[in-house]
């Protein structure tokens, strides 16, 4: 029940993307990973993913899943590019549905785009169990940044994407198409319940200031305990409040556009054109 956990912090995007293994069988999963991506000159750059796959095979890993906590907004996902070096299959909450709708409205997506999750290889219910390797694990619907976040739960580690940052740092904003700050609220909740010495694994951190280093790794006790947003003694009312108050302040995140246009395909591109190239779109006023 305590799976090992060999975390990539990607400074450009300050995501940290996790692989969760069985010690035992050497059976691995890969989370919220990141392809970076240069919006100026439209490349994208796998050195991030490079990292994880030197790493799996250094270590004699088998992947058998690729997450996504949820739609990210801030990065590109590597997901595909994973699987085509290492197998394993994709997988992500089965709300995904309505952001591949939301979105593919947003960026009039291409006839053949498929609005049902189809681009992944599983779908997972709300409290659905699998196994990493012998480890127990499910995943639990925490929506609320958006309507599709999940929180992956392998033995006693949690993968909360989105939802919660550092306790100094807080939680997640609920500004997105579909994002609602009383949703959040409710979902943290369920994350709260989890046994207090579960190890929560963040997506990202920001450096709060006054702390030096970056940070990932926190437990449901001490954000219970100190988050600066959402600790115990907090009502929901104030929580939802505080949040949107917030979030009328925050700008999009610098690489939404392309981020959200490949990620719900799955990490993969848009489908290329009559010469070739794959394109992505800037919607006008859209957001």
């Amino acid at each position: 029940m305590y799976p090992s956990v060999q975390t990539f912090f990607d400074e450009k995007t300050f995501t940290a993307s996790h692989v969760a293994f069985d010690q035992n069988t050497k059976k691995c999963a890969i989370i919220d990973s990141v392809l970076d991506y240069d919006a100026a000159s439209g490349r994208t750059n796998p050195a991030a993913a490079d990292a994880i796959i030197e790493y799996i095979k250094n270590n004699n890993l088998t992947v058998e899943w690729i997450f996504e906590t949820h739609v990210h907004a801030d990065h590109l996902s590597a997901a595909a590019y994973l699987q085509n070096k290492l197998g394993g299959k994709t997988a992500i909450g089965d709300q995904v549905s309505i952001i591949q709708d939301t979105f593919g409205k947003i960026f009039n997506a291409e006839s053949s785009f498929k609005r049902d999750g189809s681009q992944f290889d599983k779908l997972f219910a709300d409290g659905e169990a699998f196994k990493i390797g012998d480890i127990e694990a499910k995943f639990i619907h925490t929506p609320g940044h958006t309507p599709a976040c999940s929180t992956i739960v392998i033995g006693d580690a949690a993968f909360v994407g989105d939802t919660l940052f550092m306790p100094d740092y807080g939680t997640a904003r609920c500004d997105f198409p579909g994002g609602d700050a009383r949703t959040l609220f409710r979902s943290i909740q369920k994350i709260f319940a989890l046994p207090g010495e579960t190890r929560l694994f963040m997506c990202h951190d920001y450096k709060a200031p006054g702390r030096d280093e970056f940070a990932w790794e926190t437990s449901v006790a001490e954000q219970r305990a100190k988050n600066i947003h959402i600790h115990d003694d907090i009502s929901e009312d104030d929580f939802v409040a505080m949040r949107e108050g917030r979030d009328k302040n925050l700008s999009m995140p610098k690489l939404i556009l392309p981020s959200v246009q490949v990620n719900m395909r799955a990490g993969a591109m848009p489908p290329p054109e009559e010469n070739g190239i794959s394109y992505l779109k800037t919607p006008i006023n859209a957001l």
